[in-house]
């Protein structure tokens, strides 16, 4: 009977601590990002910072949830959440109805759009439309990619891994053009005079933070929190500080 007892009372206690690492667990949002696109993400000092990366800290302060950081190459963003690796996405992604089929979004969180972007001295690329039989570098995973082929079609496209590359591609001169978001054009364009960012967008796009489909309560805590920060200024403190100089 005593060693019975013992099972049971241990059996209860196992339970009990597995209850508490549950709660600990949920109190845990784990967000993957591609650090490597500033202004929204990227390494500085070895440590990750960046608008997304702020926004997110400040929205899981508002959630009372402890944000767990994963660093993944962009392309594989979208699927990593699809394969529950992680619970949520936030880098610089467009909202669009392909992705919308298999992850979820909260409320737009900033506008943006795709550009191109050149020399400075290139005279031959004034709009998009002169991408046709051009080198233009672009990021693996993005909208640009997708976008490019359907629409310009006769572009050269030069698919890297990371920004840098896509932008040092068009420095060196091995491209003659990048397709990318504005915010990130425009503020490697201010600190490169060489460079200049085309007036015509390619596309008008909205940035939005990518959840896992089985959980629309953190879509739903994400959105109310959106709106908590941009009640209390923080959201405008920030989008001053990552894109005032650059809008």
């Amino acid at each position: 009977m005593k060693l019975w007892k013992k099972m049971a009372l241990g059996a209860a206690c196992a339970l009990s601590l597995a209850g508490v690492a549950h709660a600990q667990d949920a109190k845990v949002l784990n967000v993957a990002t591609d650090a490597t696109f500033p202004p929204f993400e990227y390494y500085e000092d070895g440590k990750m910072t960046g608008f997304d990366i702020e926004m997110i800290n400040a929205l899981g302060e508002k959630m009372g949830r402890e944000i767990k950081w994963t660093q993944i190459d962009f392309k594989g963003l979208v699927p990593g959440l699809v394969a529950k690796r992680f619970d949520v996405a936030v880098s610089a992604i467009y909202i669009t109805d392909a992705r919308k089929k298999v992850v979820d979004f909260s409320d737009t969180y900033y506008p943006g759009g795709l550009v191109v972007l050149t020399k400075a001295d290139n005279e031959t690329i004034k709009s998009p439309a002169d991408l046709a039989g051009k080198k233009v570098s672009v990021q693996v995973g993005t909208k640009s990619v997708a976008y490019l082929n359907e629409h310009y079609p006769e572009a050269k496209l030069v698919e890297v891994e990371k920004n840098e590359e896509m932008f040092n591609l068009v420095l060196i001169g091995r491209a003659e053009a990048a397709v990318t978001g504005k915010p990130a054009a425009l503020l490697f364009a201010s600190k490169n005079p060489s460079i200049r960012v085309i007036p015509d967008q390619v596309t008008t796009e909205e940035y939005g933070i990518a959840v896992r489909k089985d959980l629309p309560d953190v879509t739903e805590a994400f959105n109310k929190a959106l709106a908590e920060i941009k009640a209390d200024g923080t959201y405008d403190a920030l989008v001053d500080k990552w894109f005032g100089g650059v809008k």
